[in-house]
């Protein structure tokens, strides 16, 4: 099992840890402890280097399976072996870039629940842009304005984004946690991991976030578009 240090601290942008088990097949190795983000929920995952032995691999791609997280190295040195010592560093530059554009769909989501009440049907991300779908019937300029007008007042008002991680039954009493039209979270999930906004949005998430939605920047609602008769796309972009 791979302890996963990004959920507890997203800033953390070094770290150290044993190898638990490498494929030389597919040059995954699994790693004991792991700060890298392996992609989920739209957020891609975190790319970096490995240092074991004095060779430098690049993390091409991170990926969990199971309770394992698996980083793919490049480069064409031999992999090393179990036990080893490593220290992995992460692209910190695009990481950042993606937890403050997470943040910002996530107060997209926020204000969109509290004034219309739509809920999610799909989101993806890249660094500084995304776009989420929601439950609208109608779509109009007018109102994408308004709903970035929402977002921005948002952001300027410095609001905290806290981290938690509840037992399941714990967190299934907090109202309106699922913010996505189909509950995604598996039932053999004994523990849940809540992101909030704080005063305005709470929900289960286990990406990356910023600590303050002052750290977002100015969010652009760049387009929008009908993706079927109650299912609307709205389009961002982050300064």
């Amino acid at each position: 099992m791979t302890e996963l240090l990004y959920q507890t601290d997203a800033y953390l942008k070094e770290f150290s840890a044993t190898v638990i088990s490498a494929d030389a097949e597919t040059r995954a190795v699994v790693l004991d402890r792991s700060a890298f983000y392996p992609g989920g929920g739209g957020q891609p995952c975190d790319f970096g280097t490995l240092e074991v032995n004095g060779i430098t691999y690049p993390v091409e791609k991170v990926k969990k399976q199971g309770d394992d997280v698996l980083h793919f190295l490049g480069g064409s040195e031999p992999l090393p072996p179990p036990n080893s010592a490593s220290f992995g560093t992460l692209d910190w530059a695009r990481r950042h870039e993606l937890m403050r554009t997470h943040t910002a769909l996530h107060i997209l989501c926020g204000t969109v629940f509290r004034d219309y009440g739509a809920k999610v049907t799909g989101g993806d991300m890249d660094p500084l842009k995304g776009r989420m779908d929601f439950e609208f019937e109608t779509m109009r300029g007018e109102l994408v304005r308004d709903i970035e007008s929402a977002v921005n007042f948002e952001v300027q008002q410095r609001r905290e984004i806290r981290v938690k991680i509840l037992p399941r039954d714990e967190a299934f009493q907090i109202p309106d946690l699922i913010r996505t039209k189909i509950n995604l979270l598996p039932e053999g999930i004994l523990q849940v991991r809540t992101v909030e906004i704080v005063g305005l949005d709470l929900q289960a998430d286990g990406g990356t976030h910023v600590m303050n939605t002052s750290e977002v920047g100015m969010v652009k609602v760049v387009d929008y578009k009908s993706k079927g008769a109650i299912n609307k796309r709205i389009y961002i972009e982050i300064e």
